[in-house]
């Protein structure tokens, strides 16, 4: 099974922007939809952002169109969701999976006013 390890999270004044990293262990990875999904205190996982294997597709939750991008590079095994004017409603856990199957550990991104 693909495993998956997120980086990129950090604490970032409202405004800033940071790129989240997804790599995948091994070269199956492009067989995969990446999703990137997060989780605030108290409140369920929500999705985020999703590109198919091929990445011919994406698709942004509406609360963050126009702000956030989801590429990949399958030739180095990597997802990355660009993160754009962060608010702080943004902060939360962010996870990445693999055909919604296989999760990371999650990185944490907290965006202060």
């Amino acid at each position: 099974q693909v495993q998956l390890v997120e980086s990129g999270g950090g604490l970032v004044q409202a405004g800033a922007s940071l790129r989240l990293s997804c790599a995948a262990s091994d070269d199956t990875f492009s067989m995969y939809a990446i999703g990137w999904f997060r989780q605030a205190p108290g409140l369920e996982r929500e999705f985020v952002a999703s590109i198919s294997g091929s990445a011919r597709s994406t698709s942004l939750a509406d609360s963050v169109k126009g702000r956030f991008f989801i590429y990949r590079d399958n030739a180095k095994n990597t997802a990355y969701l660009q993160m754009n004017n962060l608010q702080p409603g943004d902060t939360a856990i962010y996870y990445c999976a693999a055909n919604q199957k296989y999760w990371g550990q999650g990185t944490q991104v907290t965006v202060s006013s």
